[in-house]
């Protein structure tokens, strides 16, 4: 089996390559931007292609003959889209179609696009099931619905065998440092606070990286194109609640937390029903406690990675 990974170098994206290793010929398209890494795929057989899936000149070259193509390339920093979105639109929406259009003139049998359980906005109690409305609020957000949206109409439209994953906060190694978990360990590593944002009451879902790989999986094996599919986590906390936890596995105190002012329009909780995913035969292994611990120990553990 042949798979092309786009955004393969990156944190998931390579994540999923290790996952294949040894079951598919794998071919990684990274355009190498701040967050991609070819460290993260050091020890793992692939081929690999530098460049950008806005390139429709090169994904017409790269993208015929592989059996499945999942897409993780994506800009996906919600701070850095506030600060400016056009990047965003660019690699998210155009990117996307330009992708699924290489798809379809290739003839691509199995399609997948990775998504976020971002582009519903905000969910007071309860959790999204995937028939519910696109309500983005941060321009990142908007970007992948954008994303999404292109790529339902080219399996509607066109019949291009997509299937759309959704899914929570990642955890886990290779994890740029931008990001909650990995800035907090390094943060504490290195001497400095743990920023929070406003109260600290923001609730999110966490997923290690490697069960979000297999659920990914799954889909590309035995989900119907055409379908979304949610990948939900196994522990809904509050920002505060996840920096005790850290703070614990740090072996410091409530000092090292410094409460800054909270990001615009910053979504209050987002949760996921994973039933229809689990009905194929998903179930999350890795424990939250255990994923947390390891994944702390990996960034201390690796500070030549990070630094």
């Amino acid at each position: 089996m042949k798979v092309l990974v786009t955004g393969g170098a990156g944190f998931i994206g390579s994540h999923f390559v290790r996952m294949l290793a040894g079951d598919a010929s794998v071919t990684v398209l990274d355009k190498l931007t701040y967050a991609g890494n070819r460290a993260n795929l050091a020890d793992v057989s692939h081929t690999f292609v530098h460049g950008d899936i806005c390139d429709a000149a090169l994904l017409a070259d790269v993208v015929p003959g592989h059996d499945l193509v999942v897409n993780f390339a994506a800009e996906s920093h919600v701070d850095r889209s506030i600060d400016g979105a056009a990047e965003f639109v660019r690699t998210n929406v155009l990117g996307t179609q330009t992708l699924m259009q290489a798809c379809l003139d290739a003839g691509t049998p199995r399609v997948v696009q990775v998504s976020t359980d971002e582009v519903y906005g905000s969910i007071d109690v309860g959790s999204w099931a995937e028939e519910a409305p696109l309500r983005p609020r941060s321009p990142y957000s908007a970007a992948k619905a954008g994303g999404d949206m292109i790529a339902q109409a080219y399996a509607v439209t066109h019949g291009l065998p997509v299937s759309i994953t959704r899914c929570g906060n990642n955890y886990g190694p290779c994890q740029y440092p931008e990001k909650f978990i990995p800035l907090s360990v390094t943060n504490l590593h290195s001497g400095r606070k743990i920023p929070v944002y406003g109260d600290g009451g923001n609730v999110r879902d966490w997923i290690h990286v490697a069960d979000h790989c297999a659920g990914i999986r799954l889909v590309a094996e035995a989900g119907t194109p055409g379908e979304v599919y949610h990948i939900a986590g196994t522990a809904e906390l509050t920002n505060l609640e996840l920096t005790g936890h850290l703070l614990e596995l740090c072996g410091v105190g409530w000092d090292m937390v410094e409460f800054v002012e909270d990001r615009k329009g910053h979504d209050r909780r987002y949760s996921l029903d994973d039933s229809k995913l689990r009905a194929l035969g998903y179930q999350a292994e890795i424990s939250f406690d255990q994923g947390l611990k390891d994944t702390v120990r990996w960034y201390v553990d690796h500070p030549g990675w990070w630094a």
